[in-house]
């Protein structure tokens, strides 16, 4: 028994308990949000079970090694490729309309969700081997290979699921890590330069109608004149957080939020539940604390001794950065509603036990770098 509560001390001490802090403070926060929302009932239920599961899986990856996952790399590949497959004979609409869902009952995975923290570990391992290969993955060949292996899942995303808020997710942890790993600048712009040239073609035929509109109604009052079509959403957003003023209407008081005139309030537009019934004061903690958190993970990346984990952690800080540019963004109608949680906060099973198998695994490097710094001396 001593033994296991030394190594319980022991894995204190060296996992990273300032991310799990900061976690489990946007996670409690946003419980309190979905309460105020849903008056308690299954769905803040669920939400404590995931967590309670997530600080598991925290702890589980955490003290996996990394590595051992990104050696098998073509395997979690394969893996992640049948998992968004599934949507075509199991998917099922979420309240945004993609078919992004595959439901048992009241709980519901999101393939492309649950995948992201695969496709970090797996792109690391490629960008690793390459390097080692080619001594650079600056190689036309070896930007080749990147190329590919991030369209397959990103390609598959887009057109079986129609999910472009989680595949514009993989674009950004796709350039971060590219420009992390060391990718020539020349080929970024060589990049965007092809991408301006296909553009026409893209949005023609690969994007449909809907997505099409997504896309242009936050910037083009055209597309839904009379603001009740598909800028509804985003409308109705920025007059619950404009009503909150400085400190809010007072938790469970908004009169948008529980009047129930807000749409996916306790899911991707949580933020503007904070905003009516706490005010600018409760936005700028959520801000803060994901800016604490994504820092945080920089920082392991900044301080980690070897390539795989610094890529890795890179990843998975752009991953919430995405996430949170773009759901912030659609609840102030600066970007385009595509159906995207707030990290930790957004009520959601998968999204939960994603964000912290994701925390997990920079936990998991911050442990091995700061043990294999100490076993220098």
């Amino acid at each position: 028994m001593n033994k296991f509560w030394r190594a319980v001390k022991v894995y204190i001490k060296t996992s990273d308990m300032i991310l799990l802090f900061i976690s489990l403070a946007c996670t409690i926060y946003g419980m309190l949000l979905i309460h105020s929302v849903t008056g308690g009932g299954s769905q803040l239920i669920i939400q404590i079970v995931a967590t309670v599961l997530g600080i598991g899986m925290f702890v589980l990856f955490s003290v996996v090694d990394v590595d051992i996952l990104a050696d098998r790399s073509k395997v979690l590949y394969l893996i992640s490729l049948l998992f968004i497959c599934l949507l075509i004979p199991f998917g099922v609409a979420g309240d945004s309309g993609n078919k992004a869902w595959i439901r048992f009952g009241p709980i519901g995975i999101q393939p492309a969700e649950v995948v992201k923290f695969l496709f970090i570990i797996i792109l690391a391992r490629l960008m690793i081997t390459l390097h080692d290969r080619r001594g650079s993955i600056s190689k036309p060949l070896s930007v080749l290979a990147m190329v590919l292996v991030f369209g397959g899942l990103f390609g598959l995303i887009v057109v079986i699921s129609a999910d472009l808020g989680s595949a514009l997710v993989y674009f950004f942890i796709f350039a971060v890590m590219l420009f992390v790993g060391g990718l020539s600048l020349w080929w970024f712009l060589a990049g965007f330069g092809a991408l301006a040239a296909a553009g026409p073609f893209l949005w023609k035929y690969f994007l449909n109608d809907n997505q099409k509109a997504r896309i242009l109604a936050p910037y083009d009052p055209s597309v839904d004149p009379t603001g009740l079509g598909i800028t509804w959403h985003a409308n109705q957003s920025v007059s619950a957080i404009s009503g909150g003023g400085l400190t809010g209407q007072g938790l469970g008081q908004g009169k948008m939020t529980q009047s129930g005139s807000m749409p996916g309030q306790h899911t991707d537009f949580i933020f503007s539940v904070a905003g009516e019934e706490l005010g600018f004061i409760g936005c700028a903690v959520i801000i803060l604390l994901l800016l604490a958190l994504i820092v945080r993970c920089f920082w392991v990346a900044s301080h980690c001794n070897y390539p795989l984990g610094m890529l890795v952690c890179s990843g998975i800080g752009a991953m919430f950065i995405a996430q949170t540019v773009e759901n912030i963004g659609m609840c102030l109608k600066l970007t385009p509603v595509v159906g995207l949680t707030l990290p930790f906060f957004s009520y959601g099973g998968s999204s939960i036990l994603t964000n912290f198998i994701a925390i997990g695994i920079v936990s998991g490097i911050k442990m091995r770098s700061r043990a294999q710094r100490m076993s220098r001396y």
